[in-house]
C-alpha cells in the first residue's frame, strides 16, 4: 500500500478522534481520554495517530484553537500586504499564481459543457477518499466521499457538468491524482492544471484560494479585500461553499474572522483535519 493509501486508512479510524478533540480541545483532553473515545489502547492509537499527523495528539490540539487560527490569519495577512506593497496584485500576480488554472471557453461555458467527456476514478488521500474527474483540460472535480457513498459524490460531479459525458475510467484519472500528491506534498510547485465553470465572480474568488500559502489561514473577509471587493464576504462565502475542486482550490483555509472553522462541504471534522494536517506538516519550513 503506497502512502496515501495507508493515511487514508488511518484517517477512517482518526476521524472519530480528530471530532472529540476539536469538541473538547478547550479542556484540552489528555491522550489516555482520546484513546479510551475511540476503543484503543493508548500505545496503538499514538502510534497511529502520529504516523497519520506527523505529530503527536497532544501537538496537533494546538493546531485546532482559536488562538492558533488567529495568529495564522495575522501570519497570512502580513505575506499578502507584502505582496501587495511590492506590486504582486492585479493581473500580473494572477498570471503568476494561476498559469494552470483556467476557467472554461465562452463557448463551453454558453453550452453548459455539452458533448466535454470526463473521466473519473476513485483514489485514497490522507483526509479520505475522493473522486476524481478530469478532462482533456485538466483536472474538472474533486469531490470527497462522505460516508463511503460513492455514488453521491458521482451524483454531485454530475450535477457540476450536467451536460457532459461521464465514464468512470480509473486508469485516466490515476496519473492525475499521482500529479496531485506529488504537489499537495511538495507545495512549494505550481498546481495541477485545472478546468472550472463557474461565474466570472466565482472564478475570481476561486483564483485568490490559489494564492493562500500552505499551512496557513485567512478569512471570508481577507478573501474579499484580496479580489478588490471588501464589502462582498457574504458573496465571497457563497462562492467558496460552491467550490467542487476540494483542497487543489483550498477553501478549506477559508475560516471566520473570531477563528472559528466556518462551513465545509465536505463536513466540519474533515476541515478541521486539513487545517491541523498541514499546520503540522509546516514545523521547521
Amino acid at each position: 500500500m503506497d502512502i496515501a493509501g495507508r493515511l487514508c486508512k488511518d484517517y477512517a479510524r482518526v476521524e472519530k478522534a480528530i471530532r472529540y478533540i476539536a469538541e473538547n480541545y478547550s479542556n484540552q483532553p489528555g491522550l489516555a481520554e482520546i484513546a479510551a473515545h475511540v476503543s484503543m489502547s493508548e500505545f496503538h492509537f499514538q502510534r497511529l495517530f502520529t504516523r497519520w499527523a506527523g505529530v503527536t495528539p497532544k501537538k496537533f490540539l494546538q493546531y485546532l484553537t482559536i488562538e492558533h487560527a488567529k495568529a495564522s490569519m495575522q501570519n497570512t495577512r502580513s505575506i499578502m500586504e507584502t505582496a501587495i506593497d511590492s506590486g504582486l496584485s492585479g493581473s500580473s500576480r494572477l498570471h503568476d499564481l494561476f498559469l494552470n488554472f483556467e476557467a472554461m471557453t465562452p463557448g463551453e461555458y454558453k453550452t453548459k459543457g455539452k458533448g466535454i467527456e470526463i473521466d473519473y476514478g476513485f483514489f485514497p488521500s490522507p483526509f479520505g477518499e475522493y473522486l476524481l474527474a478530469v478532462t482533456t483540460h485538466g483536472i474538472c472535480g474533486l469531490i470527497f466521499v462522505k460516508e463511503n457513498n460513492r455514488e453521491a459524490a458521482v451524483q454531485e460531479i454530475k450535477t457540476r457538468w450536467p451536460y457532459s459525458n461521464f465514464y468512470e475510467n480509473t486508469e485516466t484519472a490515476r496519473p492525475y491524482s499521482e500529479e496531485i500528491w506529488a504537489e499537495f506534498m511538495h507545495t512549494k510547485t505550481a498546481p495541477p492544471r485545472c478546468i472550472v465553470k463557474g461565474t466570472a465572480f466565482q472564478i475570481k474568488v476561486w483564483q485568490a484560494l490559489l494564492g493562500i500559502p500552505f499551512g496557513t489561514l485567512v478569512s471570508y473577509s481577507d478573501i474579499a479585500v484580496m479580489i478588490g471587493m471588501p464589502n462582498s464576504v457574504r458573496a465571497v462565502a457563497n462562492a467558496i461553499a460552491n467550490n467542487y475542486i476540494a483542497f487543489i482550490i483550498p477553501c478549506h483555509r477559508v475560516i471566520t474572522s473570531i477563528g472559528t472553522p466556518g462551513g465545509y462541504r465536505w463536513g466540519i471534522d474533515r476541515k478541521n483535519a486539513l487545517i491541523a494536517w498541514e499546520a503540522s506538516h509546516c514545523i521547521g519550513e
